[in-house]
């Protein structure tokens, strides 16, 4: 989701993310067939059961549930803080133009079903309850993306991803600002205290930083408790006022000097130095998602799921719930609101002009992802157990939770089937999805030219660009009848210096030097870490300090990435891989055939 984790292998990413949503629907299961089983009574004794702790005259206790539910959902909110704080500083979300769409469109899909909701439910105790509607399961959308895998999905994704952080943040203000009460000051005003001490945090020595994170945010979860606002809450607090960066020049460098001496000289000292030299080239945001999300992902969400999903479904529970317009509510509105609210808002934006979707993502699309987004599951459990106190009515609101999930899942299945069966895509890679921009694409040649070549590149491939000095055959051969364009490609699994390189030509564009640049990469492929990089944006005449800057730019990080998009809808996997006149070349890439394919590809040519 942001540019300082590009260097993450996605597919093991998507692997993991789908690993956890599926270990969520089988503790879900597990928890169904529990509260449903002739052993039902043990599932509510089981989380009902007290656990406390005594010192002296004091004595605190909570129930298995209230362990689970306000104590180690701290630790999901806390991961989910870390993400909104890294999307709001160097991700999706730094870039207005990119952001709109998806924030317009996560703020509908939070507001339109609150408000369908209470049209079924306009009066009463029920009325509370609205929250439970707001919010959609980002783990579950994305597995549930997965399983359905639709053609493309890799620009939906990110949609939905960048749409899933506004979603949180709106359910995470819905939860502090309406389901906290018997507020008490003193309390309240401990945790302020708190706060400010977290955030000085950070002048600290390093090697206490983390001790005093951990006392603060325990103190700071007690003190919330204490005060009648939700503890879970203390996590999002934590994780908003702990520093993210990307990478910094300074410190990498710093790293690799440690790293040196150590294989020179290896010792214990200096085994430390280099561990502790590598921890800190890594904002504490990333290190602290890599570090707990799998836990939060693998143990935590599962343990909850378990916790909260055990409705009774006999015929009595689920007659009742045909009848209940607090059911109807809760599908009504994850249904029917986020399909409208999301769908709608993006149209309406798109409209206006005020925002445009990235290259290659349709309305259509769009539609099949609002409908997955239906699926609403943790938080809406999370809020029925806050929200709601009658037993009774808890059932009731989980009931619709669980048959929202199930229809949003189908419905959205069946817009993706019946889109990519009656609307295909071209022939995959067949053409090129982006026409040429030339306020946008880096070319070579007159920008009128007769003639297109494009090719997507990778600055680590031996077979790319000047690697082989084709293109300048090719181009001398042409001459102004002929502009070339490169794209970036970058084969991370094969060349893991590359999208440094691709990131850093970008940066080198911003001063004109981009060419220039990418000539000096491939002059020196096999010395592509970052001390050498700098070294060639200096030796090309980029200003460094200014070169430093945008090279940790969103404008720098989201041009690599569209382009790493764009080659993915059209199925790319190798570079380097070239484009005729907007038609894919296929076959040999030396200057010859390459001059063929562009001459029988000249306007007015004889096939």
């Amino acid at each position: 989701m942001r540019g300082s984790r590009l260097g993450r292998d996605p597919t093991a990413k998507r692997f993991g993310e789908n690993a956890a949503a599926a270990l969520l629907l089988i503790f879900t299961v597990v928890a169904i067939v529990w509260a449903n089983s002739p052993w039902a009574h043990t599932y509510s004794e089981f989380w009902e059961t007290h656990v406390g702790l005594s010192f002296g005259d004091y004595h605190g206790a909570l129930t298995v549930k209230a362990i689970v539910n306000d104590a180690l959902m701290a630790f999901f909110f806390f991961i989910v803080g870390l993400e909104v704080k890294a999307q709001f500083t160097i991700g999706e979300l730094t870039e207005r133009s990119r952001a709109l769409v998806p924030v317009v469109a996560a703020v509908a899909g939070l507001t339109l079903p609150a408000v369908i909701f209470l049209l079924f439910n306009p009066s009463g105790d029920d009325t509370t309850a609205w929250g439970v509607v707001i919010s959609t399961d980002t783990a579950f959308l994305i597995g549930a993306l997965a399983i359905i895998a639709p053609q493309y999905p890799a620009r939906l994704r990110t949609f939905l991803l960048t749409l899933a952080v506004v979603d949180d943040v709106g359910a995470l203000a819905a939860i502090a600002l309406f389901y906290s009460d018997h507020i008490r000051i003193v309390p309240l005003l401990i945790a302020v205290v708190l706060v400010a001490a977290l955030i000085g945090v950070r002048y600290l020595p390093d090697a206490m930083r983390g001790v005093m994170y951990c006392i603060l945010a325990v103190a700071l979860w007690l003190a919330l408790f204490n005060g009648g606002v939700h503890p879970t809450l203390a996590g999002v607090i934590v994780a908003l006022v702990i520093p993210v960066f990307t990478p910094e020049r300074q410190r990498v460098e710093a790293a690799v000097d440690v790293i040196r001496a150590f294989r020179q000289s290896p010792n214990s000292e200096y085994a430390r130095a280099a561990t502790r030299s590598l921890r800190d080239s890594i904002s504490i945001n990333e290190r602290l998602v890599t570090g707990f999300g799998p836990y939060v992902s693998f143990g935590v969400l599962p343990l909850f799921a378990l916790a909260n999903a055990g409705v009774p479904l006999d015929s009595d529970t689920v007659l009742a719930a045909m009848r209940s317009p607090l059911t109807w509510g809760v599908v009504a509105g994850l249904l029917i609101g986020k399909l409208i609210g999301i769908t709608g808002a993006t149209w309406l934006v798109q409209r206006t002009g005020l925002g445009r979707l990235s290259p290659g993502l349709t309305l259509r699309r769009i539609a099949g992802g609002a409908a997955l987004s239906g699926i609403g599951f943790t938080i809406a459990l999370f809020i029925i157990d806050i929200a709601i106190d009658d037993p009774h009515a808890a059932d009731m609101a989980r009931v619709g939770v669980l048959a929202a999930s199930v229809i949003a899942f189908t419905l959205g299945w069946a817009v993706f089937w019946l889109t990519d069966r009656f609307s295909p895509p071209l022939a995959v890679g067949y053409k090129l999805v982006r026409d040429i921009d030339p306020s946008r694409d880096h070319i070579r040649g007159p920008v009128d030219a007769p003639l297109t070549l494009v090719e997507y590149g990778d600055y680590e491939c031996p077979f790319c660009s000047r690697a082989t000095g084709g293109i300048d055959e090719v181009r001398a051969h042409f001459g102004d009848q002929l502009r070339y364009i490169w794209r970036h490609l970058p084969l991370e699994r094969v060349h893991p210096r590359a999208t440094d390189a691709a990131r850093a030509s970008e940066a080198a564009a911003l001063q004109g030097k981009f060419f220039e640049m990418g000539t000096m990469m491939f002059e020196f492929q096999d010395y592509l870490e970052w001390q050498h990089i700098y070294r060639y944006a200096d030796q090309v005449g980029c200003d460094i300090t200014r070169f430093d800057e945008d090279l940790h730019s969103p404008r720098v990080l989201h041009r690599v990435d569209d382009d790493v998009q764009d080659a993915e809808l059209m199925d790319l996997n190798a570079t380097p891989t070239f484009f005729v006149n907007g038609i894919r070349h296929r076959g040999p890439w030396d200057s010859a055939s390459l001059i063929r394919a562009l001459e029988a590809n000249r306007p007015g040519a004889t096939p």
